[in-house]
C-alpha cells in the first residue's frame, strides 16, 4: 500500500495544502526515518528522537516559507544529519570528561551476553568517534547512503552534483577505513 505523501504527490496536491495539513504530512512520512537515522549515528534512540523533534520543529517554522512544499526531504535530511553529527561530538566530548573523572562503569549480565554486548558497543563507539572525525560532508554522505538514501537523493539532500556523487561516496568511504586504520588497526 502506498504512502501518504505518495499518494499525495501523485495527486499534485502537495503545494495546494494548508500549512497544518502539509506538515502533518511531511511529519508521518519522515519522523520514523530521521529517528532511525540519527538513532544509528549517536547509538541513542532517546537522544534521536529529541532531535528528530527540534528537525521538525523547525520544519513547522520554516514549512510556509522556507522549504520546497513538494519535497522537503534533502532539507530535513541535511538538517537531522547536521544535529546528529552535533550531538555525537558533544557526546565524545561528555564521555572523555567522564571517563577522565571515572565515571565507566559496566551492566552485569551472564558472561558471554555481557563480551557480546561490550565487544558491540565497542565497535558501534569506535565508528562513531571515526565519523566524528570525518569532515561533516563525508559524514553525511555515509549515514545517509546506509539510511538506503539513491545517489540522486543523496545529491539533493547535500546539495551535490549527482554526477559527482559515486566519486564522493568512494572517497569517504576511503576516509573512513584510513582513519579507522589508523586508530584502530585491522582490528573490526
Amino acid at each position: 500500500m502506498p504512502d501518504v505523501l505518495t499518494i499525495v504527490q501523485a495527486a499534485g496536491e502537495m503545494a495546494l495544502m494548508t500549512p497544518d495539513v502539509w506538515f502533518d504530512v511531511v511529519f508521518r512520512e519522515h519522523y520514523p526515518r530521521v529517528v532511525a537515522l540519527v538513532a544509528r549515528l549517536t547509538g541513542d534512540r532517546g537522544q534521536a528522537e529529541e532531535i528528530a523533534a527540534d528537525v521538525f520543529c523547525k520544519v513547522s517554522q520554516r514549512g510556509a516559507m522556507g522549504l520546497d512544499r513538494n519535497d522537503p526531504a534533502p532539507w530535513i535530511y541535511r538538517v537531522a544529519t547536521n544535529a546528529g553529527l552535533d550531538a555525537l561530538r558533544s557526546n565524545a566530548r561528555r564521555r572523555k570528561r567522564e571517563e577522565t573523572a571515572g565515571a565507566e562503569s559496566l551492566r552485569t549480565h551472564r558472561a558471554d551476553d555481557a563480551l557480546d554486548g561490550v565487544l558491540r558497543q565497542e565497535r558501534c563507539a569506535r565508528v562513531r568517534e571515526v565519523l566524528g572525525g570525518l569532515k561533516r560532508r563525508d559524514a553525511q554522505l555515509l549515514l545517509l547512503r546506509a539510511e538506503g538514501l539513491a545517489y540522486r537523493a543523496l545529491a539533493e539532500a547535500l546539495d551535490l552534483n549527482p554526477a559527482s556523487v559515486g566519486t564522493l561516496l568512494a572517497r569517504a568511504e576511503a576516509e573512513f577505513e584510513r582513519q579507522y586504520r589508523a586508530r584502530y588497526g585491522d582490528d573490526v
